[in-house]
């Protein structure tokens, strides 16, 4: 497989990632940067890889049926990231390579953090958050590792960050159902951007979520449980995402490691790549990046996964897919 090599310094790369937050940026200037850009993200892929192929046996240890995948993150989320926190470099930027492992239980959350803690590899862990004990004021809730690569075999890469994000399914179906409101809506409702209506009701349902776990509740949210479901029923029916949904499938190899995922309102398109056709597949994820941005609402991501049915179960927000997390939220309002 033939790896993407880094082309530029980390100050062109920081350099370029002052660019694309800039709204004033010319065209010669931006198309410039989102190569650099576009660069520094596939270089990541080779340490993705390392981390994700330690990632799946040590998952299916704690739990059989563990449900792994790895991303590039979207040019449109790091410009996002940048604009919001106009301080940070993109050469620091800890997620732009990201690898998930989804599990049964918060134990098993905690279970294959203490194990990746534990464990004796050369990468150094320079980061962790626990968002089961302290979940974010948004709800959100799950366990990020953050490692540096480092390699005495190959050098390349050494440096580079990897956010390792491990979640229960329950905090997976809540992250996912998120996302595909924030989609419709076209705000970030992750990053508690957006109506308050809609903040308000998924800081409540992982409150309730929380509660089915025997976990810490979102700030801010009832402590008695009475009092929190009386809310959420109260919310409830605003919510309203549909299934209005087209999904274009190319036809895929059996081969498939990689798929490029390109929705735009009204269509997902999925693009399947072998192993060895990754350099293809970036320089894919870029064309259709740059491409997509004059459209409103459009969004594009290259992940791994084994197959395209383990890539709905990874990434049910680009099927615009909340059943789910609507089963759980009416199993948890009626416990």
């Amino acid at each position: 497989m033939a790896w993407a090599i880094p082309q530029y310094t980390k100050s062109q790369v920081d350099a370029a990632g002052r660019i694309i937050a800039r709204d004033d940026a010319s065209l010669e200037e931006r198309d410039f940067a989102l190569d650099v850009v576009g660069n520094w993200r596939a270089i990541h892929a080779f340490p993705l890889n390392t981390f994700q192929m330690r990632l799946r046996p040590r998952a299916a240890e704690v739990y059989e049926n563990a449900l792994v995948a790895q991303r590039l993150k979207r040019l449109s989320s790091i410009e996002f990231k940048l604009k919001r926190f106009p301080t940070m470099n993109l050469a620091r930027m800890q997620d732009i390579g990201g690898c998930r492992a989804v599990l049964r239980s918060p134990a098993q959350v905690r279970q294959l953090a203490r194990d990746y803690k534990a464990s004796r590899i050369k990468h150094q862990l320079v980061g962790e958050k626990d968002y089961i004990a302290s979940p974010k004021e948004s709800g959100y809730r799950g366990i990020h590792l953050i490692y540096r690569y480092l390699s005495d075999k190959k050098d390349t890469y050494n440096g580079l960050l990897i956010e390792l994000q491990i979640r229960s399914r329950l905090q997976h179906a809540w992250a996912t159902a998120v996302e595909t409101v924030g989609t419709f809506l076209q705000h970030s409702l992750k990053s508690s951007m957006g109506p308050d209506e809609w903040l308000r009701f998924f800081a409540l349902s992982s409150s309730a979520f929380a509660l089915m776990e025997r976990s810490p509740l979102v700030p801010g949210t009832p402590t008695g449980k009475h009092a929190l479901i009386r809310e959420i029923q109260r919310r409830r029916r605003k919510l309203d995402v549909g299934e209005a949904l087209q999904v274009t499938e190319e036809e895929s190899s059996r081969n498939s490691h990689f798929f490029l995922l390109s929705l735009v309102p009204g269509e997902l398109t999925i693009h399947s790549y072998r192993k060895e056709e990754l350099a293809n597949a970036t320089k894919a994820y870029l064309d259709i990046e740059k491409q997509n941005e004059s459209i409103v609402g459009a969004q594009a991501v290259l992940v791994a996964a084994e197959s395209l049915k383990s890539l709905r179960r990874a990434y049910p927000n680009y099927y615009l897919d909340t059943q789910v997390f609507l089963r759980e939220l009416r199993r948890a309002l009626a416990a």
